[in-house]
């Protein structure tokens, strides 16, 4: 039987869009594809007409979040507002404004016009203030920077982010650190020292995987110091010595 929540499922082409419109933004964010998103914005729709309210607050405030982010100029947008040619007797309505010229460069003229040359008539328009954010666009590169400002390093975004991948392993993540990175993924990779010390089984792992994180001069070469430092903390058998053999 088919998933009735198919439709709010991220299709992987979003991942080519960019920049982003901020209502698709947050959508995303969110974890929904933009397109199940109803034009109101307050529910899902599918193609047949199957709506859903469940979820659609999570897309509320990650549309809440981006737009206080840019509007305090911490998050880089191009702001658009919806506008229009004035009507001969159009006059602006609560929260629009009238703006009495009306600059058209000449690729949009020869767009908007089929004559050649196109007839330039003086036109007023009429625009709303605050910014449409189904116009207003954000560069991916942008969001994903914003995002982990924010502590934020998984979902759509981050494809490449094991869900459980923990904040201290992540190497997107704020506070990464490549040392202590280091030395949890020595520990959980060395389970047998194989006849060695844990110290020597440790510091093994950390030099054939030194570049992975950093522990590497300028020519590429393991620093030894910083293997050691790592191999210090991951080592669980401190007093050294070889593991005896069971039953010896």
């Amino acid at each position: 039987m088919e998933d009735p929540y198919s439709f709010q499922a991220i299709k992987p082409l979003w991942g080519l869009v960019d920049p982003l419109t901020v209502r698709q933004a947050a959508a995303l964010i969110a974890g929904f594809d933009p397109t199940a998103v109803d034009q109101s914005g307050n529910f899902f729709v599918s193609s047949s007409g199957w709506t859903e309210s469940e979820g659609i607050a999570w897309v509320h405030t990650a549309l809440a979040a981006l737009v206080n982010a840019i509007n305090a100029r911490k998050l880089k947008a191009v702001i658009r507002r919806a506008a229009w040619l004035r009507g001969w007797d159009e006059e602006p309505e609560e929260g629009e404004r009238y703006a009495e010229s009306l600059t058209i460069r000449d690729e949009d003229a020869n767009e908007a016009w089929a004559t050649e040359p196109p007839r330039f008539r003086p036109r007023g328009i009429i625009y709303r203030v605050s910014p449409d954010w189904d116009l207003t666009t954000v560069e991916r590169a942008d969001l994903i920077a914003w995002m982990k400002s924010r502590g934020i390093t998984s979902g759509f975004f981050f494809p490449d982010v094991a869900a459980d991948t923990p904040g201290y392993l992540d190497s997107n993540n704020l506070r990464y650190a490549p040392k202590l990175a280091a030395a949890i993924n020595a520990w959980l990779a060395v389970t047998d020292p194989g006849g060695k010390s844990a110290k020597q089984a440790l510091e093994k792992w950390l030099r054939e995987h030194a570049a992975a994180y950093g522990l590497v001069d300028d020519n590429g070469n393991p620093v030894q110091q910083a293997v050691e430092e790592c191999a210090k903390v991951a080592n669980w058998r401190p007093g050294g010595g070889v593991p005896k053999t069971p039953g010896a």
